[in-house]
């Protein structure tokens, strides 16, 4: 099998190259060669921002392409319209932030989407950028040739989100953590390893359309989550679980400023926890342990220093001590 990874050495990207080539697949990579390239793949340099970007892709043929961009979706238009007739399909990694806010528990794929998304369009907002590259791998490649990825939570090694890496840091610190209650709030995600296996596999399947790619609903809890990061990072950590109604109070924001959690009850949690994911399921999406993800991921980090990297077009995550202790003071359990 011969594909094409556009990006490729940075998290959902470089996951998917390295189960490609965990296959025995033949891994061409195109980026601006600005991170160290996965050991196995043929590398290819190019801005497709810039012009000429794309000319090291004019010649040559594969099995499938797989793209992760997230911003203008013209991007995406120009590489599948100039791949089209040279790869068999274009696998487009978007984003559950495609449907129509918000959608509610239990949403599928066919839940209302984005308007005004187009697929030439510049940079505008997120879920429109992540909707318009939709409409461009299908404009190029046609619906019965694009599978459309539209993943939630992403979590394990080589996130460059902040997420999950800000609460390993966090309970590798120690003392008093304000865990966002309650305990047992469902989560829902999907382990970067098992998001690119299930790419691996949609394409030998020959599959299309649009999958909701996360974990199923309940897979893990948010104190399944934390006491596994409190567990892996050995260190003094005690968890103090505070009720939602205490954090919202304190102007704390949800998803932001404590990753992962969302108050439960709330539009929020809908959208993020709860979608409907039969259709990934059936097609070969399995989710490993929530431990392992986490264990994994403090691995990863210890083995490149402790400090994960960060996208630059992405906020920083993550609670001020001043106000995690203010909070605790007045209302942790």
């Amino acid at each position: 099998m011969r594909l094409l990874v556009l990006g490729g050495t940075e998290f959902a990207g470089r996951a998917v190259v390295e189960a490609a080539l965990g296959r025995g697949w033949e891994v061409t990579v195109l980026n601006r060669g600005r991170h160290a390239p996965v050991p196995g793949a043929r590398t290819l340099v190019g801005d497709r921002t810039a012009p000429g970007g794309l000319d090291a892709l004019r010649d040559g043929e594969w099995d499938a392409v797989v793209d992760t961009w997230s911003a203008a979706p013209r991007a995406v238009h120009e590489a599948a319209r100039l791949l089209r007739g040279r790869a068999r399909r274009y696998v487009y990694v978007s984003s559950c932030s495609v449907y129509t806010w918000a959608p509610p528990a239990g949403y599928a794929e066919d839940a209302p989407l984005v308007e005004g998304a187009e697929p030439d369009a510049e940079q505008t907002d997120y879920p429109r950028d992540k909707r318009g590259g939709e409409l461009a791998a299908v404009d190029a490649f046609g619906a019965a040739d694009s599978v459309l990825v539209r993943a939630g939570l992403i979590l394990g090694p080589y996130e460059n989100i902040g997420r999950l890496p800000w609460w390993l840091t966090r309970t590798a610190r120690g003392g008093p953590v304000l865990a966002p209650g309650p305990r047992e709030l469902p989560l829902q995600y999907v382990d970067v390893r098992d998001l690119a296996e299930w790419i691996c596999g949609a394409v030998e399947q020959g599959l299309s359309g649009p999958f909701n790619l996360i974990s199923p609903q309940g897979h893990a809890t948010m104190g399944e989550l934390l006491e596994a990061c409190v567990r892996v990072t050995g260190g003094p950590a005690e968890l103090r679980w505070t009720a939602p109604e205490i954090v919202l109070d304190a102007g704390i924001e949800p998803w932001t400023q404590l990753p992962v959690w969302v108050p439960p009850g709330s539009d929020m949690h809908d959208a993020l926890h709860s979608a409907d994911v039969s259709r990934a399921v059936a097609t070969g999406l399995v989710c490993r342990p929530v431990g392992e993800t986490v264990a994994d991921t403090w691995r990863w980090l210890q083995e490149i220093g402790g400090e994960a990297p960060q996208r630059p077009d992405r906020p920083r995550k993550g609670l001020d001590p001043e106000v995690e202790a203010k909070v605790l003071a007045g209302g942790g359990e």
